[in-house]
């Protein structure tokens, strides 16, 4: 009996083990990561960034911002009462970094992101497709617009909720709204490139603390 006993309980232990070994390439650290984000002759906006939503889009935010390829880009596309768009290194639309990522958003069967496209919101952008807006159509038409994001973002200007479950939602602004506002103000062209220069001359990742920090001054000032 005595040996029965110890054989039970070695057993569940061995389960135990193996089923937290198991689920440990499932866990995402949901812990939100900030964002200074400086904008020549605009100011500072501050972001936070959710993993919880779109974990691959705010590591491969994060890694860029950590390796300076934002730095010096522009937002090349503007449209008041929609959103600012930045991160293309051509600074027309069509560039973007080496790596695309997987389009996290519930299109691209991808259900746990929902974050809404509300006011001050940041999101990636993404090639579109023909075969978009039409009933019916397989996945895999969809796919290579869907996981086509690399580097481009939009901050949303107002409420753009149309978006949700089309484009990959990660984080929102906490401070430098106004700064979102300013750069929306600018005068654009038929095709919503601004007639001045918006350069974004740094983006870089801070602790929640430092994040605090800039929204009090701000708040202050």
């Amino acid at each position: 009996m005595k040996r029965l006993v110890t054989l039970t309980l070695a057993l569940v232990l061995l389960l135990t083990a193996v089923t937290a070994l198991a689920g440990c390439g499932d866990e995402t650290d949901t812990t939100p990561r900030y964002i200074r984000m400086d904008v020549a002759d605009y100011g500072t906006i501050v972001l936070i960034l959710y993993p919880k939503y779109a974990p691959k889009t705010v590591e491969n935010f994060v890694k860029l911002a950590g390796e300076g390829f934002y730095d010096g880009l522009t937002f090349h596309r503007i449209i008041s009462g929609f959103m600012i768009q930045g991160g293309d290194p051509k600074g027309d639309g069509t560039g973007g970094s080496e790596e695309q990522i997987e389009g996290e958003f519930s299109k691209n069967e991808f259900k746990k992101n929902t974050l809404s496209h509300k006011r001050g919101v940041i999101s990636m952008a993404r090639s579109g497709s023909p075969y978009e807006g039409y009933d019916g159509v397989p996945i895999d038409y969809l796919r290579p617009a869907y996981n086509s994001a690399s580097s481009q973002f939009f901050i949303v200007h107002k409420d753009s909720t149309f978006l949700d479950g089309s484009y990959a939602a990660f984080g929102e602004v906490l401070s430098g709204m106004d700064v979102v506002d300013a750069i929306a103000a600018v005068a654009t062209d038929d095709n919503d490139k601004p007639y001045v220069t918006v350069t974004i001359s740094k983006v870089s990742e801070i602790t929640k603390e430092q994040a605090e920090e800039l929204i009090g001054a701000a708040s202050a000032g």
